[in-house]
């Protein structure tokens, strides 16, 4: 199937419908007053990366992100206007599930290329004062204690402004990339990120008392040794002997972000994460994946109040409806489906090359030409969008050009406002990642058609920071002081001035014996 130019479509829009219910308790404080809602810019450091093709659109400045200027804009933007985050994705090698190959990927730029997203923070921490920089970093592929000592140095750089988005990898072809013939099997990835999570915490909270670094010239110690632990972790799949080569950090442990939703990744993200990057594409199935997540923290003795989710949500704005529908229309000439279908495949596994271009796909979950997928790839690719009454290779592509797989809205500030509510209101969503088709234009448009909305309807307090020049566990929190773990977090039994690494390797001693004689 061949593919050439991409005409506009005349489809429906996206259409999230919520649960019709009255809006609940959530969204307030238990004092009655509304809570803050966090706002990140979801972005990536390359091309095309929730909406293929836009690097076409004379609005869309993604061509540049190879230069620093792109990226120091965007930081003033945000830090300018009380957006708690730049969420930075990241992903590795190139989608050639669509076709077998990478070329669709290639060729309408989807989400390739793709440069590192750390060497730019740098850059925007220096311009900044309070937003957060959250990046993307696989536990798969990344070597702990390299990992480790990157994100301290950045923790330091930015007066502790960092957040590691913790992902597994979902792609064979990104492991491929890495030297594997494929990925560990899925819950086995979760259980070498908790370790791997173990051994951060271990360097990061263990390795040095607050203390250590004494700064004595008249003695000649820049930090005291006795204060300085050497970290010896012998797991099942790491292992590292070495003091964590950074002295203590403003966060020492950067924020935590998850995103998987798998019955795995929840119990991953209740036991680690302090924000929750959730999908879905209506507030009664969130909110119980929400209200899944926060009940497993409590089992694991975790406040439940303490991780804070988001919503990815991709508006589309204008000065009234009307304006911002033509400017879809705007968008959608420049979209590229066979990217968006390529990102698709790519995602999900789901190869649709062998349909035709314009042949309805199946709606049976039975149906023949679905034999060589899986109950859930079938069940994803069964549950199209409301509205949409026609369902080809060709709609598919071009829906995911729009804000990729995520929720999108077209409209007036007060329009996607009212959009916003219904999550905050149904779902208990804390915040949104807020996707973009044209760059910096997305972002532009939030400032000056949605924050005055917002600000006026009281869900961003004041519209600045909670705690300016803060860290981001301080601004995250809205507690001054707040930088570090909080005492239910499971990586503060690991603070230098709690955890005895000699009981922990007696324990592990004896659960290991333990093993060996269960199998004997």
């Amino acid at each position: 199937m061949g593919f050439s130019g991409s005409p506009a479509l005349n489809v429906p829009l996206k259409v999230l419908q919520g649960n019709g219910e009255t809006p609940s308790k959530y969204g307030y404080r238990a004092d009655g007053q509304k809570k803050r809602i966090l706002l990140n810019a979801f972005d990536m450091n390359g091309i095309g990366h929730i909406s293929a093709g836009q690097w076409r659109n004379p609005q869309d400045k993604s061509v540049t992100k190879s230069r620093l200027d792109y990226w120091i804009y965007l930081a003033k933007l945000l830090d300018d206007n009380g957006f708690n985050a730049l969420f930075l994705a990241d992903n590795f090698g190139s989608h050639n599930v669509y076709t077998r190959s990478h070329a669709p990927a290639i060729r309408a730029g989807s989400q390739w290329p793709l440069y590192d997203p750390f060497v730019v923070v740098s850059a925007m921490a220096a311009v900044t004062k309070s937003v957060t920089f959250g990046i993307t970093a696989c536990t798969t592929f990344e070597p702990p204690f390299i990992l480790a000592k990157r994100f301290s140095t950045l923790d330091h750089i930015t007066n502790g402004r960092i957040a590691w988005n913790v992902v597994t990898s979902w792609s064979d072809n990104a492991a491929r990339a890495m030297g594997l013939e494929k990925l560990p099997e899925h819950d086995s990835r979760y259980d070498m990120a908790d370790e791997y999570l173990s051994l951060m915490y271990k360097l990061w909270e263990g390795s040095w008392a607050d203390d250590a670094v004494l700064q004595d010239s008249k003695r000649g110690i820049f930090a005291d040794p006795e204060k300085v632990r050497k970290i010896n972790h012998q797991g099942k799949y790491f292992k590292s002997v070495s003091a964590h080569q950074v002295d203590p950090s403003p966060q020492r442990t950067p924020v935590i972000f998850q995103a998987g939703m798998s019955p795995a990744g929840a119990k991953f993200g209740s036991k680690h994460a302090e924000c929750v990057f959730i999908g879905g594409l209506n507030p009664a199935i969130v909110q119980s994946r929400i209200e899944t997540t926060r009940q497993l923290a409590a089992e694991q003795g975790r406040d439940p109040s303490d991780i804070k989710f988001f919503i990815q949500f991709t508006p589309i704005l204008g000065a009234t409806d009307e304006e911002a529908q033509a400017k879809l229309e705007h968008h959608r000439k420049y979209a590229i489906p066979e990217g968006g279908l390529a990102l698709f495949a790519g995602t999900s596994g789901i190869d649709l090359s062998s349909f035709d271009w314009d042949e309805e796909l199946p709606t049976d979950f039975e149906d023949p030409r679905l034999g060589r997928f899986s109950p859930a790839q079938r069940e994803r690719l069964l549950a199209r969008p409301k509205g949409y009454t026609s369902w080809t290779p060709r709609i598919l592509g071009q829906y995911q050009t729009i804000g990729g797989s995520g929720n999108f809205y077209v409209g007036s500030g007060k329009t996607i406002a009212d959009k916003m509510e219904e999550w905050i209101t149904q779902a208990d969503v804390d915040g949104f990642n807020i996707g973009h088709v044209a760059v910096p234009q997305a972002w532009e448009d939030v400032v000056e058609f949605l924050l005055p909305e917002l600000k006026e309807r009281g869900w961003l307090g004041d519209g600045g920071y909670p705690v300016p020049g803060g860290t981001a566990r301080e601004n995250l929190s809205g507690r001054e002081g707040a930088s570090r773990l909080n005492a239910s977090h499971p990586g503060s039994r690991f603070k230098f001035e709690v955890w005895n690494a000699n009981d922990e390797s007696s324990r592990k001693r004896k659960h290991d014996a333990s093993d060996e004689d269960a199998r004997s």
